[in-house]
């Protein structure tokens, strides 16, 4: 496996303390993070780090069932909800992720999809709180970036409610497996290089467990990020930071202002690295179907968020099949279809 060439960044760190008295003071942050890095953290943003930790312990629990019981929730493509293992596969990598993952949604796409509560008991109802808990911080993030965009404070914030029967957002526990120390009979990929798909991705680490890392898209050279230079984003404790980078939509709703950046779960292969479970929490802002999306400037042919998944999963299933040697053979499955760099037209 290749060495990864690396290169120390500075992670943009932005308090969410005094909201209210600071809006404009944290949008001209968020605005800046967004224009020029694409990921950025938060601090101060009101979410316990007990109740985090609280949702780890639930995600370890769910994951710990016999996969006949997690098979009773199966990944559902078109509700985006359900647990699905070894399945995801990325365009950078034409292998699938070493991980399993659970994803969660607020309302009608988890019809059938919650475990039982004699199976996990409590855990629909941690999950929901603490989802609900996220959701209010990603919209504190929606008004100040409807007013770097020039929308009124409440746009993002209706395009995704998720209390609407077409909201799209969704929570994801990912599970990682522990890699082998030894590697040599073929590569690893806990998650390969990738852009998220969606609005905004709000995600968790747990202490201990590293593995993420990013490369800033304008600093892209190639495809993927292969060959470029990568910066580690460790978890930290102390700070009960959330780690937030942009997605392909908010840089089609900017007009291509914001920058989606390539980040990845790099397989364990040097000095240091992390070869353990691992788990993380990424809750994924997607907007209602029925919401319009375009930017001020009308760079794009305005498109609903229905229309925008729709075109997203389409060309992330082309990237895959261009890529990998699956295509073709009689026994290869259905790839999964999200998170791959889009816009509404064309893919970058």
């Amino acid at each position: 496996m290749t060495a990864t060439k690396y290169l120390d960044r500075a992670i943009p760190q932005i308090s969410l303390a005094s909201f209210e008295s600071r809006t404009d003071e944290i949008t001209l942050e968020l605005v800046n993070a967004a224009e020029n890095i694409g990921f950025f953290s938060i601090i101060d943003h009101g979410i316990p780090s007990e109740v985090v930790q609280t949702m780890f312990e639930d995600s370890a629990r769910f994951f710990s069932q016999h996969d006949t019981v997690k098979a009773k929730v199966p990944f559902s493509a078109a509700d985006n909800a359900g647990w699905e293992k070894n399945a995801q596969i990325r365009p950078s990598t034409g292998a699938p992720d070493r991980k399993e993952s659970y994803q969660m949604q607020f309302g009608e796409g988890m019809n059938g999809r919650w475990l039982s509560e004699e199976s996990l008991p409590g855990f629909k109802e941690t999950s929901l709180d603490f989802m609900k808990r996220v959701q209010a911080v990603s919209e504190k993030l929606m008004i100040c970036f409807a007013r770097g965009l020039g929308f009124p404070d409440d746009f993002f914030i209706a395009c995704h409610n998720v209390s609407k029967p077409d909201s799209q957002t969704v929570a994801r526990l990912l599970h990682y497996f522990e890699i082998p120390r030894s590697t040599s009979s073929g590569e690893w990929h806990r998650a390969g290089a990738h852009t998220d798909w969606s609005f905004l991705t709000l995600l968790f680490q747990k202490a201990g467990q590293s593995g993420l890392e990013i490369c800033p898209g304008r600093e892209i050279s190639t495809s993927f990020g292969h060959g470029d230079t990568w910066t580690k984003v460790e978890p930290d404790p102390e700070s009960n930071a959330i780690i937030c980078n942009i997605g392909d939509l908010l840089m089609s709703w900017s007009d291509d202002r914001f920058k989606s950046t390539f980040h990845r779960v790099k397989a364990p292969s040097e000095p240091g690295d992390f070869y353990g479970e691992r788990y993380s929490i990424a809750f994924f802002n997607q907007p209602r179907k029925s919401a319009r999306i375009q930017g001020p400037l009308k760079k794009y042919p305005m498109v609903t968020g229905e229309e925008f998944t729709r075109n997203a999963m389409q060309k992330y299933y082309q990237a895959v099949l261009d890529k990998t040697p699956m295509r073709g053979r009689k026994d290869a499955g259905e790839p999964r279809l999200v998170d791959y760099r889009v816009t509404p037209m064309i893919v970058a």
